[in-house]
């Protein structure tokens, strides 16, 4: 295995990932919205990876999250755990250091963790990954400030959703449908410095691509963020104040049969402290079949992938990263 911390030539800064506003999406204009669309889909053939700016989330919603992030994972042990997420029905809540691994054949991911999705009531009929949150009564900001957040980047989803569609030369309400009420998870993330002599293959997150639709990453100022290169070096994707990363997960891929790259990642935290990011991934409606979209075929090829629903495919995911 490469050694994480090692840079080389294919290893370079924050440039090597394209900065694409969005503010164009909400132009009235067809030839700026399409110029989004555009740009979308030079970052979505090559890396499956981008800056997302202008996108309108107030920064002190923002620093806010953070801040409550930092706060809940300073709470005492004890604390956390009586929010654990095996006490949930529906994948809410604490997660231990070391609960989960994303790279097979190495140790247990370097990190802690706390799921929020969509609240809803604990009721018959609910869907994989859906039902109520649990939340740290010790903390009264939380909730409203994790709820606020969640609502403005799933309009941040929904409207890079429209620019996907347009990139493909789709009608930009065609994702309409997947975007109804949609599956969403919010995780606020907690990575301990790298320890000085780690186990073979120990890094804070180990190389994996994202299960669902689009990834909006919110990350501090650490850095540690690494993404497969075209050359299969690794490209640090070095925080940029008031940007989102966004990538691909693998739903898109299995929907442009891979014309869009959902893209091996991982974090590797040597900043020598902690490390605090946001992952906000938006999976879409549960019940919607993702399948081939006829403009990703060319004459004569078949789709890589068979039909499965949003709720089939989580299924599949989780049982492979959690055992």
């Amino acid at each position: 295995m490469d050694n994480p911390t090692k840079l080389d030539a294919r290893q370079v800064g924050a440039d090597s990932l394209p900065v694409i506003s969005i503010a164009g999406l909400c132009a009235a204009a067809p030839a700026e919205r399409q110029a989004v669309g555009d740009a979308l889909r030079a970052a979505c053939t090559q890396t499956g990876f981008f800056y997302c700016v202008d996108h309108g989330v107030p920064q002190g919603l923002i620093d806010a999250v953070l801040a409550e992030s930092r706060h809940f994972f300073a709470l005492p042990t004890a604390d956390k755990i009586r929010l654990d997420k095996s006490l949930s029905s529906c994948n809410r809540g604490y997660e231990p250091l070391r609960n989960q691994t994303l790279e097979a054949g190495t140790p247990p991911d370097l990190k802690e963790g706390f799921y929020i999705g969509a609240e809803q009531p604990e009721s018959g009929g609910l869907r994989f990954n859906q039902g109520p949150n649990q939340w740290p009564m010790v903390m009264p900001g939380f909730r409203p400030t994790m709820m606020a957040y969640s609502a403005a980047l799933t309009v941040i989803a929904e409207r890079l959703m429209q620019g996907l569609a347009l990139s493909l030369g789709l009608a930009e309400d065609f994702f309409s449908t997947y975007c109804r009420d949609p599956q969403i998870t919010l995780r606020l993330l907690h990575y301990p410095p790298q320890p000085a002599n780690p186990q073979p293959g120990e890094k804070g997150c180990g190389a994996h691509t994202d299960f669902g639709g689009l990834t909006l990453l919110l990350q501090d100022g650490s850095g540690g963020l690494q993404v497969r290169g075209p050359d299969d070096g690794w490209i640090h994707a070095t925080p940029i104040p008031g940007s989102f990363v966004v990538n691909l997960g693998d739903m898109i891929a299995r929907w442009t049969n891979d014309r869009y790259r959902s893209t091996l990642h991982r974090v590797v935290n040597t900043s020598g402290g902690d490390r605090y990011s946001v992952p906000f991934f938006y999976t879409g409606n549960a019940d919607y079949t993702v399948s081939c979209l006829p403009g990703c075929l060319a004459p004569g090829e078949t789709p890589r992938y068979p039909p499965v629903t949003v709720q089939d495919h989580l299924r599949a995911m989780y049982r492979r990263t959690y055992g």
